[in-house]
């Protein structure tokens, strides 16, 4: 063996450690800091200023408080609605589209995917405004309905960007025996097709469901009224409100119950969406 290849190995040796030492105390920190948290969630307010967790005991009750005097049960049963109906929406949307794009052979095809993907490049408070004006002018401001639309509209191009490559990997063969049986391209597709595609549709609705889930700036736009506000309007609206109150272990409790789906989701499904992603490569 070389010198030059036992420097080699020892560079790379180095570099796998410094990485992996990054990446353990990146994870540490990340342990730590949700673990204050959720010991501040049971803690008091002056346990949490005299920095003695539990020192007063488990206090359950910030929880009650958090979702009956906060009233954080109606913005979690809101974020529940707007994420679960605007996944559902865009999937219904989007994988006949995608499907289309990416079986369909017609000339504009390549355009089109080009068209969202220069969507997926825009940055949504650009089209805030005029949305707004539009909504304003239609009496759908402080709505559901509009919400949930513009969720679904903002988040079509990811999504069928994310759909086509998958729907390129399934073999046409499905289709051709789904057409010597007499099944017509409609029935194909619900029947047959789509649900192969069911890695792609799960991680891409897993995604959209915690980028709709943590959203903020269009939430603040179109659901002014107290009773539409999603978790993340409402933690904002209880942080304002910590200058009057001081019930520091209640937003505590707060911070647990919007960071608790997505740390659910991302635990019994990481590996999934990790082995979906790859499994969908886009093709070209």
């Amino acid at each position: 063996m070389t010198i030059n290849n036992i420097k080699r190995k020892k560079s790379i040796k180095i570099s796998s450690i410094l990485k992996y030492f990054i990446m353990f105390s990146w994870c540490l920190l990340t342990f730590i800091c949700l673990g204050w948290i959720f010991l501040a969630s049971l803690s008091t307010t002056a346990d949490i200023f005299d920095g003695k967790l539990l020192a007063s005991g488990i206090n359950f009750q910030n929880y009650y408080k958090a979702f009956v005097n906060n009233r954080v049960g109606t913005y979690f049963v809101n974020s529940i609605i707007y994420s679960i109906v605007s996944c559902v929406g865009l999937i219904i949307l989007c994988a006949p589209a995608s499907y289309a794009i990416a079986r369909i052979d017609i000339k504009f095809n390549r355009l089109l995917k080009n068209i969202f993907v220069l969507g997926m490049g825009i940055p949504g408070i650009m089209i805030v405004i005029p949305l707004f004006g539009i909504a304003t002018s239609l009496k759908l401001i402080n709505n559901r309905f509009i919400l949930i639309m513009v969720y679904i509209a903002m988040h079509i191009p990811f999504t069928i960007f994310f759909l086509i490559s998958f729907f390129k990997d399934i073999s046409s063969t499905f289709e051709e025996s789904a057409a010597i049986d007499g099944c017509t391209p409609f029935r194909a597709f619900w029947s047959i097709m789509f649900p192969l595609a069911s890695p792609g549709i799960i991680t891409v609705s897993i995604f959209n469901f915690i980028s709709i889930w943590n959203e903020y700036f269009i939430a603040l736009i179109f659901a002014n009224r107290t009773n539409l506000r999603p978790l993340s309007i409402g933690l904002f609206s209880m942080i304002q409100s910590m200058r009057y109150t001081n019930d520091y272990s209640g937003m505590f409790a707060t911070v647990v119950i919007v960071l608790i789906p997505t740390i659910v989701m991302y635990i019994i499904l990481s590996k999934k969406i990790i082995s979906n992603i790859t499994a969908g490569g886009v093709n070209e």
